[in-house]
């Protein structure tokens, strides 16, 4: 057996419940499928609910109203709303437990709120026993009397207490949830209910794609699907997971992009399509970056990037307004007006102003990537890109558009017209994070296909190792102008709710595996032991 399970045995010291009188050494053995968090005090009251014939763990639950709208039902003691006197259900997990002989006191959470439930020994006398084996962190549904305590807390005064799953890992301490960021991030399960205002920016992240989804569709855009995996790896510049799909015979990538699918479907007659996918990139953790994250795509024929740049600005701050009532967010620090329109700023001034050249003069770009000690890549136009980044990027507070950038890194934009140097292209900037990207795409076959052999040439690993000629073949027959949009969802939450990393807004955020010593570190947060 691992050492990161431990038997519960006699072994582990505990052969009968001092208070309970139940005796769990041989009965019930801690093994792999219960991790170190089982507390044995926790573990003894399932056997004593059990030898009372409860089950800590029924099949069915409970019809509970949610406690959002018991509050508001509830109204005050001195103005009573429309719930105060009914019989009403409700369902949560017990914060906290206050036992004064004859009265307990216990606050219960759902996901629309915190209610206390009264339980009173003169109305729950067969129950009354059970109080004991009753711990914060169990589920419970309680039915009752909805009312108002002296203090005029809203409170449910119970008649029948049901309990729901019996917790045998003790819950953080109250006041301060899960301290820990690490640990937050591994046992998500408990900081969502345990640290403070961290489901809240889960409800915000799903009302901002619902806002988005219902501004596309009333613009005429189609939600669509599709594949994750793919048979190159393009639409993007990055270092893709790679698999293999045995009845095939042949390697995969998961999706870095879901572009060149997304245009077929314009080439399609599709004319309005979006999707928000998954996508994939090989790449180091940071702030900013998780090897799997959310992204919006969309594309418009009859559009071009201009069309792109209202698109966003739309997205943004209706987001803005619909989650916070505001256009106003506070961001590290920083307060920024999410109102539209946003100001605009040429990458190539941009990078003079900052650099004292120009974009294409490659021996000095090469000398300021020197000067900056960034690593010295072959190709000149990534290296110039990459001095942008270092020289450029953090001075974008925003929200700005970076507009009209070399075409030499656009391998999929339309140029110009009348500047074949430049591609129609922006990126939307906040607080010196990209949060979007757009094009006037390329719809010329032949052009395309010189881009791409361009790129395969290159042999840089980012880059696709192939021509994707299906895409190519799509073209031929003809794909209309159009503009496309792409808005990375993970950071635009993180803006919209003032999250510093992109973990605090990922439910499950790429993490190291979980060494064998740290599982024991939740008791350090855990309440103290009954």
């Amino acid at each position: 057996m691992s050492s990161r399970y431990r038997p519960l045995g006699r072994q582990g010291g505990i052969a009968r419940h001092p208070q309970l009188g139940c005796d769990i050494a041989d009965r019930y053995p801690l093994g792999p499928s219960m991790t170190d968090q089982a507390h044995p005090d926790r573990l003894a009251k399932v056997e004593a609910l059990r030898a009372q014939g409860i089950d800590p763990y029924p099949a069915r639950g409970v019809a509970a109203t949610p406690i959002g709208e018991l509050l508001v039902g509830a109204g005050t003691p001195e103005a009573p709303g429309a719930l105060v006197g009914t019989r009403v259900t409700v369902a949560g997990r017990v914060q906290l437990l206050r036992d004064f002989g004859k009265l307990v006191f216990a606050p219960l959470q759902d996901r629309t709120g915190r209610l206390q439930v009264g339980l009173e020994r003169d109305k729950l006398t067969e129950w009354w026993p059970q109080r004991k084996l009753l711990d914060g962190a169990d589920l419970v549904g309680v039915t009752g009397t909805l009312g108002h305590t002296k203090k005029g807390e809203p409170t449910v005064w119970a008649e029948v207490v049901t309990l729901l799953a019996k917790a045998v890992a003790p819950p953080p301490e109250k006041w301060h949830g899960l301290v820990d960021k690490e640990l937050r991030y591994r046992r998500r399960y408990v900081d969502l209910w345990a640290s403070e205002g961290v489901a809240d920016v889960f409800v915000k992240r799903s009302k901002t794609l619902g806002t988005i989804r219902k501004y596309l569709e009333s613009e005429g855009y189609l939600e669509v699907e599709t594949p994750t995996l793919h048979p190159i790896a393009g639409g993007a510049a990055a270092r893709p997971f790679v698999t293999h799909h045995n009845a095939l015979d042949s390697d995969l990538y998961l999706r870095i992009a879901p572009e060149l699918y997304l245009k077929r479907l314009v080439v399609g007659g599709l004319e309005r399509v979006f999707e928000i996918s998954r996508n994939f990139r090989n790449e180091g953790l940071s702030v900013r970056h998780n090897p799997e994250f959310t992204m919006l795509e969309l594309y418009e024929a009859q559009a071009d990037y201009r069309r792109m740049l209202e698109i966003a600005e739309q997205i943004v701050e209706r987001c803005a307004l619909a989650v916070n009532g505001t256009t106003k967010v506070t961001f590290r620090g920083a307060e920024y007006d999410l109102k539209a329109p946003f100001p605009r700023v040429g990458y190539t001034d941009l990078f003079r102003e900052k650099n004292g050249f120009d974009f294409d003069d490659a021996a000095k770009v090469k000398r300021r990537a020197q000067e900056l000690e960034l690593h010295v890549v072959a190709d000149p136009w990534k290296l110039m890109n990459d001095v942008f980044e270092a020289t450029c990027e953090d001075t974008l507070s925003g929200p700005v558009f970076v507009v009209d950038y070399p075409v030499q890194i656009c391998p999929l934009a339309k140029q110009k017209p009348g500047d074949p140097r430049i591609a129609e292209r922006f990126e939307l900037y906040v607080a010196g994070m990209e949060l979007g990207n757009a094009f006037s795409e390329l719809n010329d076959p032949a052009e395309q296909q010189r881009r791409f052999e361009e790129q395969v040439a290159t042999k840089d690993p980012e880059a696709p190792g192939e021509v994707d000629w299906d895409y190519v073949q799509a073209l031929e027959y003809g794909m209309p102008p159009a503009g496309g949009l792409g808005i990375g969802i993970d950071r635009l939450v993180m803006v919209l709710t003032g999250q510093d990393s992109i973990r605090d807004v990922l439910l499950f955020p790429a993490m190291k595996p979980e060494s064998r010593g740290s599982r024991g570190e939740l008791e350090k947060n855990a309440a103290p032991k009954p």
